[in-house]
């Protein structure tokens, strides 16, 4: 897929991005930014990627629900078994689950547990939204079905990409783009934004506080921030930083506790801050498929007592919280 390609799936969203002054800033770097991290140089598993993209059904979808589930498929088509060979060349399949053609991809995460966590306490009408940190775009199909205006997610993996186009192809006409971009190449101060969701991320960066000062700066005025992440049971002021790995993770830095977390978003200067929903990760809702081969949840706990990692720290437990910008 050269730069050509990447310009023509895209230009939908520049056209939409040269219509609002707050995005222009962006505009002028971001073709650059989706080109250069999608250049087969940067990863030789591209080239395969385009080829499995190629074989996908060369027929409209008939049938679409975002809605309720990411659902796509035509009743014509019966050739399933060809075709979950080459959705498995997109392995590992970690946020989900899709129907996609009558086959069910059964992913790492039941990401829709997680939706039903968050969608009756939010308002996403006619809104733009960014989803920092969102895989292969399962959510943004998800806010677009309960009616985003435009969702701009952002991943750097390119795999995560290229799982994202299976459904673009379908979806050409939802506005949803998953873009290969990391926070920091959002530029600060954007101030576009009505919503910016933040899930699983904020315990993977090294200053929490910084990145809760850039989610903000992306937000309008009276904003809302949507933030999930992984927290400890404790006290105002209690966090834990896991001395080495966390449930086998390397990059896990600060796990607060919610009091700590909700003083963390007030001195960054968010107001009406709510905490809608606090869980235990199971393992039925992270889990080894046939569609995530590796390493899930059960080989991340103590065999002998499930509400302790591997390494003797608190199993993961969840947070939900929504704050507002002034």
């Amino acid at each position: 897929m050269n730069q050509n390609f990447w310009d023509i799936c895209y230009q939908k969203l520049y056209s939409e991005l040269e219509k609002d002054d707050r995005f222009h800033q962006w505009l002028k770097q971001l073709p650059q930014q989706v080109n250069t991290a999608l250049d087969t140089s940067q990863n030789s598993n591209i080239n395969t990627w385009r080829s499995a993209l190629q074989q996908l059904p060369n027929m409209p979808a008939n049938t679409i629900d975002i809605k309720e589930r990411v659902y796509v498929a035509n009743n014509s088509f019966h050739e399933q078994s060809f075709l979950e060979q080459v959705l498995l060349k997109f392995h590992p399949w970690r946020k989900g689950p899709f129907d996609f053609f009558d086959i069910h991809i059964d992913t790492e995460w039941r990401s829709d547990w997680k939706w039903e966590r968050i969608k009756n306490a939010i308002s996403l009408n006619d809104q733009t939204i960014l989803d920092v940190g969102c895989g292969n775009g399962y959510h943004c199909w998800r806010m677009a079905g309960q009616g985003a205006r435009l969702v701009i997610g952002i991943d750097p993996l390119p795999l995560y990409i290229m799982q994202y186009q299976i459904f673009a192809k379908y979806l050409s006409h939802v506005p949803t783009y998953v873009l290969p971009l990391k926070l920091e190449d959002v530029p600060k101060n954007l101030q576009a934004f009505d919503s910016v969701f933040s899930m699983g991320v904020l315990y993977h960066r090294r200053s929490p506080i910084d990145h809760l000062y850039h989610l903000k700066s992306c937000l309008k005025q009276k904003g809302q921030l949507i933030l999930e992440t992984l927290i400890i049971d404790g006290e105002k002021g209690q966090v834990l930083l896991p001395p080495n790995r966390y449930a086998k993770m390397r990059n896990v830095w600060f796990i607060p506790s919610c009091l700590t977390l909700e003083s963390w978003l007030k001195r960054c200067g968010f107001t009406n801050i709510e905490l809608i929903d606090v869980s235990t990760t199971s393992v039925q809702e992270q889990r080894s498929t046939s569609w995530m081969k590796f390493e899930s949840l059960q080989n991340f706990l103590d065999p002998q007592n499930p509400n302790k990692t591997i390494e003797g720290l608190p199993a993961p437990k969840r947070a939900i919280f929504i704050a507002k910008t002034k």
